[in-house]
């Protein structure tokens, strides 16, 4: 996987900030010892975001000509949906959009509706010897003797048979629901012509985007390739399970993680946040929603009991990534100087949401502790941007969005939660104190 870093975070260079030190009072307070605390992004992500089957819920698992099924998926801007079913009455046809698939959005930033049939087409995955197509051709016919790359079928196959243009075959509309989510409606509108049809049960799948670039902007097939993972099940015979398969393992999570702030302090309650209280202002709030944590560490300087505040941006990248390409993922370090008694407490934005954050629970850890300390994090909502699909949502800022405000209470991010279903929190990031 190729390593992406242009990520939109506001700011894109935060140094480290050293704010607060010991004062001349500490020479009289506890002996102080040092520790480092380290934070890893120990995701293992996936590239795609969505994904799923889909077939006829009538009689028949196959639409028929008149038929129609529809499928809902979230998406933000950049993203496009890709999808493949067979060319029912034929050797190893299917239908597709083009990679990366159908754009759902306008450059402006507006979803994209009705009909968008036009950028379907037609596909012959190079497995079966095209015979004329319709009920009299057999499944799954007669093997390439060396199997072709999937190419497409421009009005006539290799064998000289000819199709009618994919869009008058099949019509494809969108429809916006609010909230980043679409309903795509595929109709099967071959009756009465040369090229009458069923479609078979299908594929889809959405890519996650970082940056401009997204992770596998071919997920289903690639033309020129030889089909693999399951699509020549699906091509030949109409049967997406093992193609299904293939496109939920590849499903999951993937998010980089905001500079880190970490603040060390003796008092007796976290100093960034309480669970069942609404966002205190003091600079949370730009951190849970664009991951710039220089507000909220300011404040914490002029705090009573806090001691020492930084802000650790990762190398290179400035924000924390994943694993990718067999790469570990990114970490921070800083040694702290703690006394016997003082609590440590971080944050970090998990990046693509629209406000949720990392932080230790309650009152923090104990500063002098040593080891994994991993457990005690959670995944926070801040309460004060409507959430949408992590990695899917066009009002999110990473994501070229502007959050939409509302006003609730912190609360811990239930898992799963009304979207997704999320790694357990040490799968996601890791801290050590050593």
């Amino acid at each position: 996987m190729k390593k992406h870093t242009k990520l939109v975070w506001l700011p894109m260079a935060v140094f480290p900030l050293f704010m607060g030190a010991c004062n001349d009072d500490d020479m009289m307070g506890p002996a102080t010892s040092e520790t480092t605390i380290t934070i890893e992004n120990v995701l293992d992500p996936k590239p795609l975001v969505q994904s799923g089957t889909f077939e006829n819920m009538g009689t028949a698992p196959v639409v028929m000509p008149g038929e129609s099924l529809s499928f809902q998926f979230y998406a933000a801007k950049g993203q496009a949906v890709s999808f493949a079913t067979m060319y029912g009455l034929s050797n190893d046809l299917f239908f597709a959009p083009e990679n990366p698939g159908i754009a759902l959005y306008t450059d402006e930033g507006l979803p994209i509706e009705g009909d968008v049939s036009e950028h379907m087409k037609l596909w012959d995955n190079g497995t079966r010897i095209n015979q004329m197509p319709g009920p009299d051709a057999s499944h799954p016919g007669v093997a390439e003797s060396v199997p072709k790359g999937v190419m497409e079928v421009d009005g006539m196959d290799a064998q000289g048979n000819d199709y009618a243009n994919a869009s008058a075959l099949m019509q494809v509309t969108l429809a916006y629901e609010g909230n980043s989510m679409f309903t795509l409606t595929i109709k099967n509108t071959s009756g009465g012509t040369s090229n009458e049809t069923p479609f078979s049960p299908g594929v889809w799948a959405i890519s996650y985007i970082a940056g401009d670039d997204l992770l596998n902007p071919a997920p289903i097939y690639e033309s020129g390739k030889p089909a693999e993972n399951g699509l020549t099940a699906l091509a030949e015979m109409g049967d997406n399970s093992t193609l299904g398969a293939y496109l939920a393992s590849n499903t999951g999570i993937f998010t980089p993680l905001s500079p880190v702030l970490v603040v060390v302090y003796d008092g007796m309650e976290n100093p960034i946040y309480k669970t069942g209280e609404n966002d205190r202002g003091e600079g949370l709030k730009a951190l849970a929603q664009m991951g710039d944590a220089s507000g909220l560490a300011a404040h914490l300087k002029s705090m009573d009991g806090v001691k020492e505040v930084y802000v650790l941006p990762a190398a290179n990248t400035t924000v924390l990534l994943p694993k990718i390409g067999g790469q570990p993922g990114s970490k921070v370090s800083q040694s702290l100087k703690v006394a016997k008694g003082d609590r440590l407490a971080i944050a970090t934005m998990y990046g693509f949401s629209n406000d949720w954050f990392f932080a230790f629970k309650d009152n923090g850890v104990d500063a002098t502790q040593k080891g994994d300390v991993s457990e005690h994090i959670g995944l926070f909502d801040n309460g004060t941007a409507v959430d949408q699909f992590p990695g899917a949502g066009v009002t999110q800022a990473n994501l070229a969005g502007t959050p939409l405000a509302e006003s609730k209470p912190i609360e811990e991010v239930p898992n799963p939660n009304a979207f997704n279903t999320l790694p357990a929190i040490p799968e996601i990031i890791r801290i050590t104190l050593n």
